[in-house]
């Protein structure tokens, strides 16, 4: 029994050997690496022990980041579809900083009075609670104001009086636990809104312009501001605003830097630990805020404009992209995790996919030029399988085969013979007999080039000569806006959400105690300078508006400011109030995107999004303490992006912007007379230019509403397609990648064929020109290495002459 029990706890020890030895030799070939020296900095830190961190170990190197989003290179070079969340991050933050400077300066245009004409403390609240609400992938928003340079009309006779420090700030609070919701489950809708400039003098650790604040490196990128020399240094724009009665005024505001300045308007900081607050890895975008400081001093010699704040905006850090690969054109660097990748580099090469985050496995090995996938694979090598692999599977997998005999590519080419021509035309019909102008839409089978060729000729000049109808084109031929003008679509919900929650949370007529007074309504000035700010943001936005319902804004019966550019990468703008456009034909409140969303909201509200805020407020004007505001909870509704409509594309030879537009309107929402039911306030709409689309011309189901599926010039039978970003309104948007067998045979620097090379080479066939489109095929795969020895040619003849003396 004795010798029975050892050998069975033996044999438990070896089989825990066993166990432990594999284990670890499952991952013993993956060498530690630049991730590895992250990931250990990244989980050393959370919200228990962040306190007593040395600051070092609250911050990450900033090459943590990768391909930030230029300004300088927004409109030239395609952003990678891993950027697009911080693209927005950026174009959010550049928003918020145009509108403050604008409305802080806004001042000028009204009649001198001894009162200010400054947003109330509820509206910076909300403003930064809608920057996150209308954003999933921004988990924060603030604004931070230097020592003594806040000015506010919250407080009765507070007339040129400054906040010692004023720091609105909204972050996203995980209400899993929350007792509002009783779900137990996260809805991300709830939200943590406090004045961090309200704390005790004495606690410097609570100053968020005090070295002692530890994590406040978004504050010294801008702040204090100390202006030497001239004071003509900040960056003017120019607005020409004409009103409902047709007076004009043309206003010149001091704002951010611009893109051609250095350093540009947005400086981004390392990612950091939010110790105290979220408790998470975030990065930021930061951006100035100008005014002209000191004010009311009857001497506009020495008042001067300067940043007296920055908007800060931020996201998780764990949400962004990194990319492994190893250093390239499209990865020059700085890059911490440069060529982390597992790819095996004698035949595979890295390209990075995206919505990974940080974690590892976030790319794919393609095989290189002169190698092709092995028979029984399908698509390249994934990393996240790769990173998994065990030292056997990496060592023995994962590779590409050389190919056999490799083309040269052919330098001089001729006319295709007829039965190719006929044989590729047959398989193209449309190309036959194909219809010219707006009725090229309109055909069983689209030819797409005679639809561009339309779509492209039609131009401000040319408009007049087409007839309206054919100025309208079918919704399916913006296909994918949805997804690439997301960005832009947010910025119209973001401000229908900070409508939406100042007509339900702020109330004029509410009496605090003490000196503390409510916001007023909402102005002109504020609505405009909204409604501006996101032309100013946002460079695909070619025009906005704000469209309210009729007597539904204060003291108006109908108020439209709509804003817009003319021209791209301009510091020139106009807005103009469409309620001065008074016939029937013309009012904004007949345009069919307000006229669908008005009666899709008439009455029934429940689906719309609920949003909890639990704000506290400063305790009084010196802000000593913070207390909760007077209604702790409180929630407003609101559209979220699904809410919205998108219209179809329309190049309105009448209007401002006379380009193919591509509208998307949000819904807003207010309280009725009475206070008891919520009802239709008006729209925010945004403009973009549908040239700016990129094509897709790839196979697809039969549902989905793309007038240009299945119009590419891949040959099917041994190659498949391939969208390309980047290539616009064009065709030839993709690529033609060789299917599971089949190898590519020349000899060049890629390993597929590109589809502008394609169509271009089919132009040439539907020409009867040269063309070369018929060797645009992949090859056999494996079938160029074969080998037929001599000793089997033998074999063979022998066999047959030994059959043949037998049959005799």
């Amino acid at each position: 029994m004795f010798l029975k029990s050892v050998f069975n706890k033996s044999l438990l020890l070896f089989g825990l050997f066993l166990i432990t030895v594999s284990v670890y030799a499952q991952f013993e070939w993956q060498a530690r690496d630049a991730f590895d020296e992250i990931k250990i900095k990244y989980d050393k830190v959370n919200g228990d022990n962040c306190p007593i961190q040395h600051v070092s170990d609250l911050y990450l190197p900033e090459d943590t980041i990768s391909h930030k989003p230029d300004i300088k290179e927004i409109n030239i070079n395609p952003i990678f579809p891993n950027r697009t969340a911080l693209l927005h991050l950026h174009n959010m933050a550049m928003s918020r900083s145009f509108f403050w400077s604008y409305i802080l300066q806004s001042r000028f245009i009204r009649p001198a009075i001894n009162d200010t004409y400054d947003p109330g403390m509820m509206y910076y609240f909300l403003s930064t609670v809608a920057d996150v609400s209308a954003n999933p992938s921004i988990n924060a928003s603030a604004v931070y104001f230097a020592p003594n340079s806040s000015y506010t009309s919250s407080y009765r006779g507070f007339f040129n009086k400054t906040f010692p420090r004023f720091g609105p700030r909204t972050f996203r609070l995980d209400d899993f636990n929350d007792p509002i919701h009783l779900q137990k489950i996260s809805t991300w809708n709830t939200f943590d809104v406090r004045d961090l400039g309200a704390h005790p003098p004495e606690s410097r650790s609570k100053d968020y312009t005090s070295e002692l604040y530890k994590i406040n490196e978004w504050y010294k990128t801008w702040l204090p501001d100390d202006v030497e020399g001239r004071h003509d240094t900040k960056t003017t724009y120019q607005v020409e605003i004409r009103y409902v009665n047709n007076t004009n005024e043309t206003y010149t505001f001091h704002g951010p830097p611009g893109a051609d300045e250095h350093p540009g308007p947005i400086k981004w900081t390392r990612p950091y630990f939010d110790c105290g607050r979220s408790n998470k890895w975030l990065i930021s975008a930061v951006v100035p805020i100008a005014d002209i400081y000191p004010r009311h001093t009857q001497f506009r010699h020495i008042e001067y404009p300067k940043y007296t704040a920055i908007a800060v905006l931020e996201m998780d850090f764990e949400r962004i992209d990194i990319n492994q690969c190893p250093k390239g054109e499209g990865n020059i660097g700085p890059n911490h995790f440069v060529d982390t990748a597992r790819c095996k580099k004698e035949t595979t090469e890295c390209e990075p996919l995206h919505g990974w985050g940080f974690r590892r496995g976030g790319y794919q090995c393609r095989c290189k030029p002169g190698f092709r996938l092995p028979n029984v694979v399908r698509r390249p090598y994934l990393g996240e399988i790769i990173e998994r692999a065990s030292a056997e599977q990496y060592y023995n997998d994962y590779d590409c085969l050389k190919i056999g005999w490799i083309q040269k590519v052919p330098i001089e080419w001729e006319r295709a013979p007829y039965y190719v021509r006929e044989k590729y035309l047959d398989l193209h019909p449309e190309y036959r007999n194909a219809s010219a102008g707006a009725s090229s839409l309109h055909t069983e089978f689209l030819n797409i080039d005679q639809a561009l060729k339309f779509i492209h000729g039609v131009n401000y000049r040319t408009c007049k000569n087409f007839h309206p109808q054919d100025l309208v084109l079918r919704g399916d031929v913006s296909f994918g806006v949805e997804e690439q003008f997301e960005n832009e679509a947010k910025m119209a919900v973001r401000l229908a959400n900070f409508i939406s929650a100042f007509l339900q949370v702020s109330d004029p007529n509410e009496v605090y105690s003490g000196k503390r007074v409510a916001d007023k309504p909402l102005t002109e000035d504020q609505m405009i300078g909204e409604t501006l700010a996101i032309v100013l943001g946002d460079t695909k936005v070619w025009s906005a508006a704000t469209l309210w319902e009729r007597n539904k804004f204060t003291n108006r019966t109908y108020f439209a400011p709509y804003a817009y550019k003319t021209e791209l990468n301009t510091r020139k703008f106009k807005v103009e109030d469409l309620a001065r456009l008074n016939k029937t034909h013309e009012m904004y409140t007949e345009k069919k995107f307000f006229k669908f969303l008005k009666q899709r909201w008439s009455t029934n509200f429940d689906d719309l999004e609920k949003f909890y805020i639990k704000l506290q407020i400063r305790q009084n004007e010196t802000g000593e303490y913070l207390q909760r505001y007077e209604h702790y909870p409180t929630l407003y509704h609101a559209a979220n992006l699904k809410h919205g409509h998108w219209t179809q594309p329309q190049f309105d030879c009448d209007g401002y912007v006379k380009k193919w537009l591509v509208t998307y309107a949000a819904p807003f929402f207010g309280w009725d007379s009475l206070k008891v039911k919520l009802e239709f306030k008006g729209v925010v709409a945004v403009s973009m230019d549908m040239l700016q689309l990129d094509i897709n011309q790839c196979p697809d189901w039969y549902y989905e509403a793309n007038a240009f599926k299945n119009t590419d010039k891949c040959d099917q039978k041994t190659s498949y397609c391939v969208p390309i970003m980047g290539r616009g309104y064009e065709t030839g948007g993709y690529k033609c990648e060789c299917l599971q067998g089949y190898e590519y045979p020349f000899e060049d620097l890629i390993t597929y064929y590109d589809g502008q090379l394609v169509e271009a080479e089919f132009q040439n066939l539907v020409e009867d020109k040269k063309t070369r489109y018929d060797m645009f095929k992949c090859r056999l795969a494996g079938a160029s290495a074969l080998q037929v020895s001599s000793f089997l040619i033998l074999s063979l003849l022998g066999f047959l002459f030994m059959l043949k003396y037998k049959l005799r």
